[in-house]
């Protein structure tokens, strides 16, 4: 059971509460409470004034209070159903954070960047099911999207857009072609990469005049190894050089800008329209590092 489903579930539970308390507990309650009030007044013009609760309005107010309170079990549904509502509303149709947990996406996201991720860029699509209910923009290459990783949907991916449907990518010896193009690299100085202890190659890719750094290691072999069985595999041709792949209709080829360290459309294939969560476009907090926050290409 995913997050997502565990949320809407709350939010029918608290729901359902919130209103059983509205249309049925607080107007008993109600009735309660004054009818507690009327029966101290009367209990006070009995004994008269010589015996009378000097701290009556006090009393009459404690009273009440008591009987209008909400018991336990309620006080923890229905009163929570408006904060659960709000955070279910904005995850799935506003923002959702998610935390990077591996350096597929290095120098762009690093281990431990908690970003945020735009989901109504691209269509909105209905919480549980994922049905897309407005048109929104198409992806665009470059764009950095969270998806549901075809082989295992419980799981977020997030990559680069590198192919939109009927593009032909070939990455073939280290270097990347869309559509018999080559895609503009420019040196940069070496990075060093705190996770594995040491420097590494960086370059300044710039797909359709949109530019970002990716790190690429001219010595490790360009032949992919353990490609895996997918929905259409046959178009993808892999040899000694690289993988050359036609993006099928409804579908995308995305790549990790680590790209010696990224397990990606080069092994596992197409990520499908339906599984697009939505566009990453800010990085709020990373604990190992207060500089990190702040939007990223």
């Amino acid at each position: 059971m995913n997050f997502a489903l565990i949320l809407f579930v709350l939010v029918i539970i608290t729901g359902l509460a919130w209103v059983a308390d509205k249309l049925v507990f607080l107007p008993q309650r109600r009735r309660a409470a004054d009818a507690a009030v009327a029966e101290f007044d009367r209990q006070q013009a009995r004994v008269g004034e010589r015996f009378a609760d000097e701290n009556a309005p006090q009393t009459r107010a404690r009273l009440r209070e008591e009987n209008l309170r909400q018991p336990w079990w309620l006080e923890y549904s229905a009163s929570f159903f408006p904060v659960i509502l709000v955070v279910f509303v904005v995850r799935s149709f506003v923002v959702e954070p998610f935390k990077i947990p591996s350096g597929s996406m290095v120098p762009t996201l690093l281990v431990g960047d908690f970003i945020l991720v735009n989901k109504y860029d691209y269509g909105i699509r209905l919480p549980i099911t994922n049905t897309k209910i407005t048109a929104g923009r198409p992806l665009q290459r470059g764009d950095v999207v969270v998806f549901r990783y075809p082989k295992d949907e419980s799981v977020d991916y997030i990559k680069r857009v590198i192919g939109l449907p009927g593009d032909v990518v070939a990455y073939q010896d280290k270097q990347l072609t869309i559509n018999g193009k080559p895609v503009p690299e420019t040196p940069l100085p070496d990075y060093f990469d705190e996770e594995r202890i040491g420097y590494a190659k960086q370059f300044e890719e710039d797909l359709d005049g949109r530019k970002n750094a990716i790190l690429n290691n001219p010595a490790v072999p360009p032949f992919i190894v353990g490609a895996e069985d997918y929905p259409y595999r046959d178009n993808c041709t892999y040899d000694a050089r690289g993988v050359i792949c036609k993006v099928p209709p409804g579908n995308y080829f995305m790549m990790g800008d680590n790209r010696d360290n990224s397990a990606d459309s080069r092994y596992w294939g197409f990520a499908p329209d339906q599984n697009i969560v939505g566009r990453a476009f800010f990085i709020w907090m990373n604990f190992s590092n207060l500089k990190r926050i702040g939007s990223f290409h």
